[in-house]
């Protein structure tokens, strides 16, 4: 499947470079003096807690709002005083669709096509996106992943070099999501660079090459996948326990004299280093609470598991 055809040189300077950019908010920091560069070509993960400053980030590579200071360079150009250049060469996909509540879908994207100096067909859109059987219906009747899918068709319909993609597949059953996971390797088959921010990190296990990951608006990670897996020190395996019945978290940590990371149903924990000694005594602990365990397994730290060891694993606001 062959969305778009975009040139891809093997010495091409990246699609996006950011140095020493900054962005306040009153008294908040949202971007502090960040350094970041987006290989051309590829999947390129941007990832961070809620508050991280990577929504300011990625709305100042697409030229919504402008830096304090700071350089920011996307596909060579300013994002803010280029745009009439930079604009038809970018797709931006927001999570919220951003359609008109009360116009079809066939209707808008048709209407956004023409936009485009080279779009791509908007019935061949509608028909890879299954948007077809919908093209008819006002945008206001769409379920959350329709207008994500015509969210996506939106952003794809101009032919972009660079898109951004918005947490793409929220909403989104089982099959639509494969299908976009199907649709972005497309992309990067023909040479577009996709910049994805999203919560899903098998998302990104499966798709990107290179990942970012920015906490108080510094870059604290870089590199691919399993580069920072391995840079938040995954070399060891972790004890993961389910549960037939909640557990008592607090007294299973102490019997065990580790830190463990416990859901809140209480159905299911994970403990970092696993050895055999924890394990038996894991499963004492669990017989002094009358609570059969039902799954226990050990396994190597996923991107999941080191994001949460980069980050933190307080809530955030």
């Amino acid at each position: 499947m062959t969305a778009v055809s975009s040139p891809r040189t093997p010495d091409a300077p990246p699609a996006i470079e950011l140095r020493g950019v900054h962005k306040r908010y009153g008294t908040t920091t949202a971007v502090d003096d960040l350094n970041l560069s987006v290989p051309t070509g590829g999947v390129f993960a941007l990832l961070g807690p809620n508050g991280a400053g990577k929504t300011t980030t990625i709305e100042i590579c697409e030229g919504f709002i402008k830096a304090d200071r700071g350089e920011t360079r996307v596909l060579g150009l300013n994002p803010r005083t280029q745009t009439e250049e930079l604009r038809p060469r970018i797709g931006v996909m927001l999570q919220g669709g951003g359609g008109y509540s009360g116009i079809q879908v066939r209707e808008l994207l048709t209407l956004t096509a023409g936009y485009n100096a080279y779009p791509l067909d908007p019935e061949w859109l509608l028909e890879t996106l299954g948007l077809s059987n919908v093209a008819k219906t006002p945008y206001r009747r769409l379920s959350g992943g329709q207008q994500q899918r015509l969210s996506l068709a939106l952003a794809l319909v101009g032919r972009p070099e660079l898109i951004f993609l918005d947490e793409p597949t929220a909403g989104m059953d089982a099959q639509s999501r494969l299908m976009v996971w199907d649709l972005i390797r497309a992309l990067k088959r023909d040479g577009v660079t996709v910049v994805l921010t999203t919560h899903l990190m098998d998302e990104v296990e499966a798709l990107a090459d290179r990942v970012a990951i920015i906490d108080h608006g510094q870059l604290v990670a870089e590199g691919t996948p399993a580069e920072v897996t391995a840079l938040a020190g995954q070399s060891s395996r972790e004890l993961c326990i389910e549960f037939t019945t909640p557990i008592n978290g607090p007294q299973f940590s102490a019997e065990v004299n580790e830190k463990v990371s416990i859901a809140e149903d209480g159905l299911s924990l994970r403990i970092t280093h696993a050895t055999p000694e924890l394990i038996a005594a894991a499963a004492q602990a669990a017989a002094k609470q009358n609570v059969l365990i039902s799954s226990l397994h050990t396994g190597r730290h996923n991107l999941e598991a080191a994001f949460l060891d980069i980050t933190g694993r307080n809530l955030r606001s």
